[in-house]
């Protein structure tokens, strides 16, 4: 696939939305919803929230095609940019009605949960964007609980490379405490203007 195949598709699933192409939110839902409903439940902790949280979205897509700019970057950014404002967003407003109705906590406590949430959806984000290397890596080291050497032997790479992959596992899932916008990854060039007023 060209290098430049994904943008491409970008422009004009945009264009199609444009044109009011019924057919294109289908095939945008197809692409995106899991996206938009994970990170929505791993901000909120509640399926019927992400349920909402995903219609709003691809409403929200749907109503306003034009608010997406290629040029700003990908598609599946601005859509896990939305997705997570949004829940952001449900979040602040279901905790602050609690606070107001003398549930525990304070408004300190109530930012501190929503920056544990934000960091933990753009965690999730960034596993899944990540090169399929970096991630196998990850999954052996973290999930399965491997040493690099053992990683190295299941992924047939030399040690060096192992260490390698998995230090750039790490670096990328370390800006998930400090930046909130979503990128694509290592391999993708260039600042994206989505996700910068989370």
């Amino acid at each position: 696939m060209p290098k430049d195949a994904p943008r491409r598709w970008d422009r004009r699933m945009q264009q199609r939305l444009a044109h009011g192409e019924a057919a294109a939110l289908g095939e945008l839902y197809d692409h995106f919803a899991s996206l938009v409903h994970g990170l929505a439940h791993r901000v909120l902790g509640d399926v019927a929230a992400a349920d909402r949280i995903t219609r709003e979205v691809f409403t929200h897509i749907w109503e306003n095609p034009e608010a997406y700019d290629p040029k700003q970057g990908p598609l599946r950014s601005w859509i896990a940019t939305l997705a997570h404002q949004q829940a952001v967003r449900r979040l602040r407003h279901t905790e602050s009605a609690a606070l107001a109705r003398g549930g525990d906590g304070t408004p300190e406590d109530l930012e501190r949960k929503v920056h544990r949430a934000s960091a933990a959806a753009r965690a999730d984000y960034i596993v899944t964007a990540m090169p399929a290397p970096l991630r196998a890596a990850l999954e052996l080291a973290y999930f399965q609980r491997r040493d690099y050497r053992q990683t190295a032997a299941d992924l047939g790479v030399t040690e060096d490379e192992a260490r390698r992959r998995l230090r750039l596992g790490l670096q990328l899932l370390a800006t998930a405490h400090d930046t909130p916008a979503y990128t694509e990854g290592p391999t993708d060039t260039g600042a994206h203007g989505y996700g910068r007023a989370l």
